[in-house]
């Protein structure tokens, strides 16, 4: 098996402008490439796990958000990073339309992408690390067993409580490396 570290999209990997689906409007957040190469060098498997319910919502479609995701993988792959896998869900149960207005158990915090992720990529949740900017990846990551859950603050806070909820906080996934006392 194999550890992997789980990443949220929106307010993690880029700057969350709500309802991202361009390359345009797709801004990378500083050190998240270095952040990643330090995961992988120390052995993870990285994986996107990613709220849209903007597709639900009928803001953009499917082959939008996959046209950005590969995109972004190749982002990635040109500082060395290999992205597993993306996982999304594009559902909302109240404020979707059609097929997409469902209650699932893929959309955080439920675990499901998490769950789907580590059948198809053997990885081991108790060895594994998700990164979120929301509560709700933190219940996601709890739910699917996944040992470490941090929250980024990507330039929110949280309250007490909702920091309780996490191992660790950061200011944004670029000081997670460090926090978690990973050689660069």
């Amino acid at each position: 098996m194999h550890k992997a570290v789980f990443l949220d999209r929106d307010g993690v990997v880029n700057k969350d402008h709500a309802y991202v689906h361009k390359i345009a409007d797709f801004e990378f957040i500083d050190g998240v490439f270095s952040a990643c190469q330090a995961f992988s060098k120390a052995g993870y498997k990285i994986v996107v796990v990613t709220n849209q319910s903007g597709i639900g919502r009928g803001y953009y479609d499917e082959a939008q958000f996959h046209a950005l995701s590969e995109w972004m993988c190749a982002q990635f792959m040109a500082h060395g990073v290999d992205i597993a896998g993306v996982y999304f869900c594009p559902h909302h149960p109240e404020k979707a339309q059609g097929p997409y207005k469902v209650e699932c158990d893929c959309r955080k915090p439920e675990p499901g992408m998490l769950l789907q992720a580590i059948a198809e990529h053997d990885l081991d949740p108790a060895q594994s690390i998700m990164i979120g900017d929301k509560v709700s990846d933190i219940k996601a990551a709890r739910a699917a067993g996944v040992k470490t859950a941090i929250l980024v603050e990507s330039g929110q806070s949280f309250s007490q409580e909702q920091q309780q909820l996490a191992d660790k906080v950061c200011a944004s996934l670029a000081e997670v490396p460090a926090a978690l006392c990973l050689s660069e």
